[in-house]
């Protein structure tokens, strides 16, 4: 429909382009009714600019906006021409001192640890690199888009508020100054009309719900039947669901559908189809049916067009506000009072609660596009600011309830604008004290979480998916308290105290409801049945375990606040106690004499709930009175009287009964819910507020009362009371072995309940239970978390609390507990404890798991032995606790307690006594110690008054246990003795152990390291061998060092079958991968051209069965492939051609010409058919991975391929050994060594099984490029050879023109003459392409031989090339030019030769140091100085010269029309990457995406090889590759590295490696933040700089080739990486 519309749109624009701005504007300044005025102009025109066709024109239509509806705006504003009138504006308004920079998803934002006010008060780039923050504690991440620059507001700031851009606008400004008095009174008074008129429309249209008619005074005349079909965003379909759904519905492409689900995402909607009302009502009813089978359907809607364009415009007019109220602050003003301004008729509903209420019926974009006019109106005035979010605060519930049922996430909801209000201290008090913020939010959290049972708790038992769902939404309104609680108050005000109290109240009904939610009972007899829900409850718990530290801390900064908290929370407890009674009845306990009432009740068969919240903020506001010394200054206030001990500690006391009972196996039947729940209670994210409180709670209820009660009623707790109250009962059970569960179970029960008493006495590092700071306690924390082993930064700061501000206090003391042992290549830095803390460990510390404590106990006494001292691990000093809790030691001398500590050794000592446990006697040994350090401590602190309070030694000594204690130390000692010999006995047999691998190894060393057995004879004379060592190597030409071979053996890995390599016997090869690389390439451009047939069979690739490595085909052993013609084919019954010809030359023509001679010679092939057969298999494998084609042995560029793959493969290995600075033939790993000599060989073995006359073709052909044969047509030109190549493919291809004689020699002469043809050929190039360069070192010697030589040959050239060439610097220079270029061809010729012809190399190259020319120069028979090659055959060479230099080429490349290779070449690196990261995310939140528009790409990753930025794993940067569709980073490879990629994906900070389309794996990034740690995600947001030896680790990877390998070895190890699509990354 589109063609049909052309013309007429065309004529359209014509008329609409007459309309002139400025008429409009005086005819509407005219006008009595200005509204009907201006709404008619938009009723005409909108319709005729917007909504033309199926597709928008966004240029065009711009233009046209500009020109005919907001250009008379502007004029009308400004009452003249508007470039004049907003630069006047704009020079009179002072520039702001707020930045206001609104970000966009995935732009780096940064937070100052050190001066941030809380962890949401962030900075831009520009503005932080601004800023004092730069040299602190920062913290960098990645915008979720949606919040702004906090620069330049001093609330969010405890130090530096300003940038240094900002800074200046802060000298004037002394007061608050009305912003209109810039203004003049009637522009006042136009903006107002213009605005007012402007923003209602926009609102109005924008919530406008009907489908085909316009408010009245928009409407037509009259209305076409033209509809848009209107897809909406939802937040529960996927793209695939989405893409393929539009193909259905409006037969579409996948591109196009593809194209349509981008837009939909991005902007919430499109649409998808234009035309009459059926033909799009048909469409959306395919949709709808397509989509409705699971969940509710995509939303769809049949749009008049009328009604799309005005919305369309609506929303261009928000965007031009909000570029227009940023020439002025008066302007800004106004549209504020437009916005807040209530409505008529006193409806009580302004303009920007209108939008805020339809929030949630409006599309993503239409969402955006007033938030953003939000922030840079309401939010950057700081007056109205603080009107908006008292709007914003009363619309709160409203706001919600919309945000619930909307399925959009939070941050393109408006409730997200909380965190600009909720988080500036002084509008949080405020919204506190004037709209009661804090009981609404909890209010209106309630609300939304039903059901409740009978009790009224929360039940989550049978939650729905729906439910669940809100579950999370709701969870976001906890955030916004943690917004409002997290700056604390500085000064109380009554009204503040009065309504933090009232939300207190609310937030305590909160409590109330989970106090005691999700009761669980013992399973006995068969295993429950379904899983119960628990992980909601416990989601609860953890998003407000912040909040309730928060409230405690704002209660802890007012006594009056405190008390009363403390009283209603108090209230409460009992309130909740009342209702628990579960039919309990009294019973009595008596131990040695004390007695005790309690209730009956057992953990093992009531309900029993974790959840304890009320009781445990009691603990908490009970600490605070003790550290606030409240309790001591006023105890009247307070209802200490009230307390009923036994009360308190009822509910956490069975918490603990709960664990101990779990970890002794009695409620293995309850599932796993059970064991999760109780592994939560003591993780990291919930202790604080459950685990650590109930500790608390028990401390609180024992320090007041009497601790035999206590006692007593735990025994009974624990269901130990029976054992330790009838002496007898012991001897009952020894007698009968059937209960050995039952021992076990009451075994681990003392065990825990031992423990328990352990953490109530010696627990006392929080504030307010024990005299400490807050240091202590962290530093105990860090302590023990580094006794268990040293532990990485990142790991320690996971092992701590944090606090709301996401800080653990962790830096302030780590240098005073540890050392910092900085990282190697690999591995992370790491933090040890320093010997002297030692001292404090506790075996018993309270936040050990069970793992935890045995690694730590393990650990402690290895390093015990190590120095020699005592392995015993005491009880640590303890501080005093605070008077408070002072009671607490008393348990340790009480007389139930000896009663359970002597029961216990007494079971130790007597032999047929009670079953105990050796933990049980360690713990009690522990309580003893503990006892006698109390005892001593306060003996050093009562010696004035003497009165001795303290006296556990007399009574333990009465209970006559010294001499028992003295026998089991026998009993210890013998004990030790046999274990001691077990010790022994064990290494014995490890030793043995090691011993027998050792021998393994040794024996089958082969297979170890897959090296290749010599035969033993021979072994010897190995490369040093006495006949070899005193002669001059040559590695080819007549004087060719000759070795005699030696047999070489091998071992089959598989069959472990030894076999000699010979050249009839079977085939042995080497498992070899073969792979495309454009890492020496100097141009990425270039396109290897392929053949015709081109498909990818698969892969065929495997892991090599000993060694893993990556391997896709093998290559053939073979013998030194020209001894084998020499020696195999047999001339010696005809004449020898050689001294027949040079005694008698007149004899030559009556010799009978050999058969080799004659031209239909075909050689006979001397392999094995199975050695032929591997020859092609490699062959073949080479060209088909290298050409990317289907295998075809017959084609004529497999040997070339085979060339080409060996010369390469040889020019890497130099240019590594060279960047590593290695020698030469220094040791090689016996890998790579087998690997040259096996490919070299196989190179010059494979013209064997190709077609004859297609070598000798190639021959010719890479001949004829030196020495031009007379049909001169497209050879290439000198400069763009690589010269090795060249020598290579000639001296391999050279037997196939020989093979018609066999004497050898003839065969090394051409070899060597051949060589010396490229050399000069090549010092030619090196002559012409790289000795242009000036050097000013000149040398003062007077010129050599070589020095005048190279500037004769120099000059010859200049001849030649009609003097184009510049003048030679000197003599001196030209020298040093060819020695460096040529250097890197002969020591890629002398690897080559050496593999060949099997010569041994010179034992001067073995070593580095000197740069080896001269030996290079022996070894490979060329003359030391090389020039004299050209001297030995002038004429010859001169015609040579003079046609290579005719070469048109070369003639372009010297009148500088083309550039050519300089030598030595460049080694290629990988990008040069900025130190600091920030640069780096800095550079990708600038890149958008190249297809879609402008958009912010959301996985923008670098290529380290080329420095490209891509757009990574999304649906619009995929191309097709092979016909397949491919992500952009795969089809970069594909063009980049020719297969193989190496990516840096930024705000993910990982390397990526990609291999073909299938495989890739992720490697740790270059980047370390201080602790010498990788942020892979950058979830830390550490400051990261690179790391230079961990980016020369990847280098070395790229370059030699081994990422395939990496990748192959990660997806081998780690499963997970195989089922990652690669390709669409």
């Amino acid at each position: 429909m589109a063609s049909e519309l052309e013309p007429e749109v065309q004529a359209i624009d014509r008329s609409l382009l007459e309309c002139s701005a400025e008429e409009t504007a005086a005819k509407w300044l005219q006008a009595t009714d200005l509204t009907s005025e201006v709404y008619q102009h938009l009723a005409y025109y909108v319709p005729q600019i917007y909504c033309r066709g199926p597709n928008p024109f966004p240029q065009k239509e711009d233009t046209l906006v500009q020109h005919i509806l907001l250009g008379p705006m502007e004029w009308y504003l400004c009452g003249e021409d508007p470039a004049f009138g907003f630069a006047k504006l704009e020079q009179a308004s002072k520039p702001s001192r707020l930045c206001g920079r609104v970000f966009k998803v995935g732009e780096p934002t940064y937070s100052c640890r050190d001066c941030a006010v809380d962890p949401t008060c962030v900075l831009c780039m520009e503005c932080f690199l601004g800023s004092v923050h730069r040299d602190h504690r920062y913290r960098m991440t990645t915008s979720g888009g949606g919040g702004f620059c906090d620069c330049g507001d001093t609330e969010a700031w405890k130090v530096g508020p300003y940038c240094r851009k900002h800074k200046l606008n802060t000298s004037e400004i002394e007061e608050e100054e009305d912003p209109l008095v810039h203004l003049s009174e009637d522009m006042i008074a136009r903006t107002y009309n213009i605005f007012a008129i402007m923003f209602r429309y926009a609102v109005e249209i924008l919530t406008w719900e009907k489908e085909s008619e316009l408010p009245a005074d928009l409407e037509m005349a009259e209305k076409k039947d033209t509809y848009y079909c209107m897809l909406f965003n939802d937040e529960v379909h996927t793209y695939e669901q989405v893409i393929f759904t539009l193909q259905k519905a409006v037969n579409c492409t996948q591109k196009e559908a593809i194209g349509f689900a981008t837009t939909v995402d991005r902007d919430g909607r499109r649409s998808v189809r234009y035309g009459d009302f059926q033909y799009c009502e048909q469409a959306k009813s395919v949709i709808v049916r397509n989509t409705s089978r699971q969940t509710k359907p995509l939303k769809v809607q049949v749009m008049h067009s009328s009604i799309v364009a005005h919305q369309n415009f609506g929303l261009k007019l928000l965007s031009w506000l909000g570029s227009i109220i940023g020439y002025s602050d008066g302007l800004r003003r106004i549209l504020c009072q437009v916005g807040l301004q209530e409505g008529p008729d006193g409806e009580n509903c302004s303009l920007v609660d209108r939008l805020m209420l339809n929030d949630s019926k409006l599309w993503k974009g239409a969402r955006s596009v007033y938030h953003q006019l939000f922030m840079s109106s309401l939010l950057m005035d700081l007056k109205y600011k603080k009107l908006f979010a008292i709007r914003f605060a009363k619309r709160y519930q409203q706001l919600q309830r919309g945000f619930m049922e909307d399925d959009h996430e939070r941050a393109v909801s408006v409730t997200a604008l909380s965190v600009q209000f909720f988080t500036v201290p002084t509008l949080a008090r405020m919204l506190i004290t004037e709209e009661n913020l804090l009981a609404v939010i909890i209010t209106t959290f309630m609300g939304h979480l039903r059901p409740r049972d009978a009790q009224g708790r929360f039940q989550f038992e049978r939650y729905t998916a729906l439910q669940a769902f809100k579950f999370r939404r709701v969870q976001s309104l906890i955030l916004d308290l943690k917004y409002v609680l997290i700056s604390k108050p500085t000064e109380w005000s009554d009204e503040l105290r009065q309504k933090f109290l009232e939300g207190f109240d609310v937030f305590l009904e909160l409590l109330r409801c989970m106090q005691g939610m999700d009761p669980i009972t013992r399973q006995v007899g068969q295993h429950i049945e379904m899983e119960p829900e628990w992980e909601a409850a416990f989601t609860l718990q953890m998003k407000l375990t912040h909040v309730i530290s928060m409230m405690q801390d704002w209660c802890a900064l007012d006594e009056r606040v405190l008390i009363e908290a403390y009283r209603k929370c108090l209230a409460v407890l009992v309130q909740c106690h009342s209702g628990f009674t579960d039919g309990e009845q009294p019973i009595t306990l008596s131990i040695g004499g004390h007695s005790v009432e309690t209730i009956r009740y057992c953990v093992s068969q009531e309900k029993v709930s974790i959840h304890l919240p009320v009781s445990r903020l009691l603990a908490g506001l009970h600490v605070l009175l003790s550290k606030s010394e409240v309790a001591y200054k006023c105890p009247e206030l307070l209802p200490l009287s009230e307390l009923s001990p036994p009360m308190l500690i009822e509910h956490p006391l069975r918490c603990f009964v709960l664990c101990a009972q779990v970890h002794a196996g009695m409620w293995r039947r309850n599932g796993f819910s059970l064991v999760n729940q109780i592994y939560y209670y003591h993780n990291v994210k919930c202790r604080r507020e459950m685990f650590d409180k109930d500790v608390i709670m028990l401390q609180t209820g024992v320090s007041m009362m009497d601790p035999n009660h206590f006692l007593m009623i735990m025994l009974s707790r624990f269901e130990l009371y029976q054992i330790f109250s009838t002496p007898e009962y012991g001897k009952r059970f020894s007698s009968e072995t059937a209960h050995k569960d039952v021992v076990h179970q009451n075994n681990t029960l003392i065990e825990e309940m031992l423990y328990l008493i352990i953490m109530l006495v010696g627990e006392r590092f929080n504030l307010g239970v024990g005299q400490v700071s807050a240091t202590e306690e962290i530093k105990r924390e860090i302590i023990h978390q580094l006794s268990i082993r040293p532990m990485a930064h990142s790991e320690l700061v996971k092992s701590l609390p944090e606090d709301e501000n996401k800080e653990t206090g962790m830096e302030s003391v780590i240098d005073s507990v540890a050392h910092f042992r900085k990282p190697g290549l690999t591995g992370r830095g790491m933090y040890e404890l320093k010997p002297e803390c030692a001292k404090e460990f506790n075996l018993y510390f309270y936040h050990f798991s069970r793992a935890e404590q045995s690694k730590a106990e393990e650990a402690q006494r290895k390093l015990k032995r190590q120095n020699r001292e005592d392995t015993a691990l005491p009880p640590p000093v303890l501080p005093p606790f605070c008077p408070l809790f002072a009671s607490l030691v008393n348990i340790l001398q009480s007389d139930v307690m000896l009663c359970i500590m002597g029961t216990i050794l007494r079971w130790a000592v007597e032999h047929h006594g009670y079953a105990w446990s050796e933990s049980m006697l360690q713990r009690v040994l522990h309580l003893i110690g503990m006892a006698l350090q109390e005892e001593k401590q306060h003996l050093e602190n009562v010696a004035e008054e003497h009165v001795v309070t303290f006296t556990f030694s007399q009574k333990i000594s009465r209970l006559r246990l010294t001499e028992q204690l003295s026998l089991r130390d026998k009993d210890k000692a013998e004990r030790k003795r046999k274990a001691e010999i077990a010790r022994l006995r064990r290494e014995k047999i490890m030793a043995q152990m090691s011993e027998m691998q050792r021998h393994f190894i040794d024996e089958n060393r082969e297979l170890f390291q897959q090296t290749l057995e010599l035969d033993a004879s021979t072994s010897a004379a190995s490369e040093s061998s006495p006949m070899v060592s005193d002669l001059v190597l040559t590695a080819l030409g007549p004087a060719q060092t000759r070795v005699p071979e030696q047999r070489q053996f091998v071992t089959c890995i598989l069959c472990q079958e030894e076999q000699e390599v010979k050249v009839e016997s079977r085939a042995m090869v080497l498992a070899a991968f073969v792979q495309r690389s454009t890492v020496l390439s100097k141009d990425r451009s270039k396109c290897v051209q392929d053949p015709d047939t081109s498909y990818d069979v698969e892969n065929g690739e495997f892991l090599c069965p000993l060694c893993e490595c990556l391997s896709n085909t093998v290559i053939p052993l073979l013998r030194p492939p020209r001894d084998t013609w020499n020696s195999r084919l047999n001339f010696s019954d005809q004449p020898d051609l050689k001294t027949a010809s040079s005694k008698n030359p007149e004899n030559r023509d009556k010799l009978q010409l050999p058969e080799g001679f004659r031209p239909d010679f075909h050689p006979k092939n001397p392999y094995s058919k199975s050695i032929k057969e591997m020859l092609r298999t490699f062959g073949t494998a080479t060209y088909k991975v290298g050409l990317k084609v289907h295998p075809n042995e017959d084609d004529p560029r497999v040997p070339v391929m085979c060339w080409g793959s060996c010369a390469y493969t040889i020019q890497s290995l130099e240019r590594i050994l060279s960047d590593e600075e290695k020698p030469l033939f220094g040791p090689l790993p016996c890998r790579l060594d087998d690997c040259l000599r096996s490919l070299t060989r196989f190179a010059a073995a494979h013209w064997t099984v190709a077609s004859l006359s297609v070598v000798q073709g190639h021959f010719c052909k890479l001949f004829a490029s030196l020495v031009p044969g007379d049909s001169r047509g497209d050879l290439p030109c000198v400069l763009d050879i690589d010269m090795f190549h060249l020598l290579v493919g000639l001296v391999l291809a050279f037997p196939a023109l020989q093979c018609q004689d066999f004497s050898g020699i003839s065969l090394g002469t051409g070899d060597l003459h051949i060589f010396h043809l490229v050399t000069m050929a090549h010092i030619i190039q090196i002559l012409l392409a790289s000795c242009t360069e000036e050097n000013g070192m000149d040398q003062e010697e007077p010129p050599g031989e070589e020095e005048s030589a190279v500037l004769s040959l120099y000059s010859t050239l200049r001849e030649h090339t009609g003097s184009a060439l510049k003048e030679a610097p000197s003599g001196w220079h030209l020298w040093r030019s060819v020695r460096a270029g040529i250097m890197p061809f002969l020591k890629c010729s002398a690897l080559f030769f050496h593999y060949l012809n099997g010569v041994p190399s010179p034992p001067e190259v073995q070593v580095t140091g000197t740069s080896h020319f001269e030996h290079l120069c022996n070894y490979l028979s060329l003359p030391s100085n090389l020039i004299r090659l050209f001297q030995e055959n002038s004429e010859l060479m001169n015609s040579l010269i003079k046609s290579w230099c005719h070469h048109t080429e070369v003639k372009r490349y010297l009148d500088g029309e083309r550039d050519a290779i300089s030598y030595p070449r460049e080694p290629n690196r990988l990008l040069d990457l900025p130190e600091d990261y920030s640069n780096l995310i800095n550079q990708a939140s600038n890149f958008s995406c190249p297809k879609s528009g402008g958009d912010k790409s959301r996985a923008p990753t670098l290529c380290l090889v080329c420095g490209a930025l891509l757009c990574s794993q999304s649906y619009c940067c995929q191309t097709e590759l092979d016909g397949e569709d491919v992500g952009a980073c795969t089809a970069h490879t594909d063009s980049c590295g020719s297969g193989v990629g190496v990516f840096l994906r930024v705000r993910e900070c990982q390397v990526l490696f990609l291999a073909g389309k299938t495989k890739g794996c992720f490697y740790a990034p270059p980047y370390l933040d201080d602790y010498g740690e990788t942020d892979q995600g950058l979830r830390r947001g550490n400051p990261l700089h690179l790391c230079a030896e961990r980016f020369q680790k990847i280098q070395k990877l790229w370059q030699q080739h081994s990422l395939t390998e990496e990748i192959g070895h990660a997806q081998e190890a780690n499963q997970t990486l195989v089922g990652i699509d690669w390709q669409h990354l």
